[in-house]
């Protein structure tokens, strides 16, 4: 019956080479769990139960390891990764056409204003959002030293 088995625990290890999920794996650790007891016993339901339990109890371990122990700050990328920065206003943003550019970087982009007011050329914009492919700015509160 080992072999089995063993079988099993290999289409297991296939299966998470193909699927890279990490789930897969588990299965077959229980697989080989329950090959190492066919050996000390030929009950088809002990085996299977220890399959059973050894893959539960494997696969809830690993995820409460995992949220417990990986972050799960998110890394925001590519245009999203654009919120919160600085950036120049190369093209005036008027409350007419309400459409500007800034420049952030190297690249240009067209812009809005957050509240729909004129922001002069050359002036630092904080970036609030993204709206398609347009920024969202408003522009950066002078600090006073008081």
């Amino acid at each position: 019956m080992w072999q089995l088995w063993l079988i099993v625990a290999g289409i297991f290890f296939i299966g998470e080479i193909i699927t890279v999920g990490f789930l897969i794996f588990w299965l077959g650790i229980g697989a080989l769990l329950a090959m190492i007891v066919s050996f000390f016993t030929d009950n088809i339901l002990i085996q299977t139960a220890v399959f059973v339990m050894s893959s539960t109890v494997l696969i809830l371990f690993s995820r409460f390891f995992v949220n417990k122990y990986i972050s799960k700050k998110t890394i925001r990328t590519n245009a999203a990764s654009l919120i919160g920065k600085h950036a120049k206003v190369t093209k005036e943003i008027s409350p007419v056409d309400s459409i500007g550019l800034v420049k952030i970087g190297g690249d240009t982009w067209s812009a809005v204003s957050e509240d729909g007011a004129q922001i002069k050329q050359n002036t630092e914009v904080e970036i609030k959002g993204i709206q398609g492919v347009k920024l969202i700015v408003s522009p950066v509160k002078e600090k006073t030293n008081i």
